[in-house]
């Protein structure tokens, strides 16, 4: 079956290349009976795609059933799967099937596999094994014929190297590795996934359709969605029932999306550059002073040029600029502390109106206010860029839901 069937049948939206490989590979080891492991963080679909590879192998007329392993506590579980014989242990009134008796012949997608004890794992391991598993309180092996498909949003192998997690269990359920990808990854299908959910619940609630203006879409598309497709979707259902505006704005948007919580939780850079261990105002500072280098830099060396002869003319007409240019410059103390600009001599004729103009060097430190110069680069950036906020983020080299606080708190 092509990706797109799959697609249409399991309403799958989306057309990441990641996406694509994931439903590709799903799509090759159904008809096998082998076991597979799905990772993907929390709320990317990782059942979705166990249906996927039941209903497209050999097994999908047997039953299946999702079991979250987190959710079982830890003196129940082997009851659960397994089953156990009457008086097994105190409120074991009667015999009780498990579901690896229950589900014989289909397939079991076993969620959250890392919080599975470690003596559930072992009698696990035995099931992938053999196929044979003993309920709880009885002596008799029982058979089963099932498929197990697992999945978990951490990462397993660190789990075994922690101790957490059986390194045998590991590699017997690790036979073909499926990792599904989390939505900042998939950044193309943000839009669509969002309008689809939004058309599902106004048509549902009964209310007008939403819309998102140009800058609420990059709000949208850039923000890091660590809860993935299901706080997508959650977000959608709010704003289909609260929102009266049906044009929903950036500012809006932002409402809708959690503060940044220990660094965590912001809307991500548009371009995908390498993390550096840097904060915000660190890197603000480290471009201030850069700047302030250069510029003293380039001042001595028009200091150079001009004592040395490389003199400009009309000089009466910039006196300003040349106070304005000298001011950071150290020059010594003392008669030698003054300069002179002359004017070069045209002729010999000593009515061509020589003049000297000569500067007190006066040294004055320059304002490292913070504030002063946030405000300076933003409103050059948002100059070079026409107002146009994306892009003037993008030059700074900060989030664009960044820029729109600074905007705010500096009132410009």
């Amino acid at each position: 079956m092509e990706i797109q069937e799959i697609k249409q049948r399991f309403g799958i939206i989306g057309s990441s290349p990641l996406l694509n490989r994931a439903i590709n590979i799903a799509n090759q080891v159904a008809p096998t009976d082998i076991s597979v492991l799905i990772t993907g963080e929390s709320g990317s679909g990782k059942e979705v795609f166990s249906h996927i590879i039941h209903q497209m192998s050999p097994r999908k007329h047997g039953p299946f059933i999702a079991v979250n392993c987190g959710a079982i506590p830890e003196g129940t579980i082997d009851s659960e799967l397994f089953g156990h014989e009457k008086g097994a242990y105190t409120g074991a009134v009667g015999e009780r099937k498990g579901y690896f008796e229950t589900v014989n012949g289909g397939t079991i997608f076993l969620d959250e596999i890392a919080e599975m004890p470690l003596g559930t794992q072992a009698r696990l391991l035995r099931v992938l094994e053999s196929g044979q598993y003993i309920k709880v309180g009885s002596s008799k092996v029982e058979k089963t014929n099932v498929r197990v498909i697992a999945a978990t949003n951490v990462d397993v192998y660190d789990a075994v190297k922690n101790g957490k997690f059986r390194e045998d269990l590991y590699y017997r359920l690790n036979t073909v590795p499926l990792r599904i990808p989390p939505l900042r990854d998939r950044k193309e299908d943000v839009y669509l996934l969002f309008r689809k959910f939004t058309s599902d619940f106004t048509d549902k609630y009964r209310t007008p359709p939403i819309q998102l203006d140009e800058e609420a879409q990059q709000v949208l598309i850039n923000y890091s969605w660590p809860g993935n497709v299901r706080q997508l979707k959650n977000m959608a259902e709010q704003l289909a029932v609260l929102e009266r505006d049906r044009v929903i704005t950036a500012q809006t948007l932002l409402g809708y999306i959690p503060m940044e919580v220990n660094g965590r939780n912001l809307p991500m850079r548009v371009d995908n550059q390498q993390k550096e261990d840097f904060s915000e105002r660190d890197i603000l500072y480290k471009v201030l002073f850069d700047m302030k280098r250069d510029m003293v830099e380039l001042k001595k060396l028009v200091a150079d040029i001009i004592e040395h002869g490389g003199v400009s003319i009309n000089h009466a007409a910039h006196s300003q600029t040349i106070n304005q240019l000298y001011r950071d410059i150290d020059l010594p103390n003392g008669p030698e502390s003054q300069f002179t600009l002359q004017q070069p001599v045209i002729s010999n004729n000593s009515s061509a109106n020589p003049y000297n103009i000569t500067q007190d060097a006066e040294e004055v430190e320059e304002s490292l206010s913070l504030i002063d110069k946030e405000s300076d680069l933003i409103r050059k950036a948002l100059k070079k860029h026409k107002g146009k906020r994306k892009l003037a983020a993008n030059e700074l080299g900060i989030s664009e839901r960044t820029l729109y606080r600074k905007i705010k708190e500096l009132n410009l």
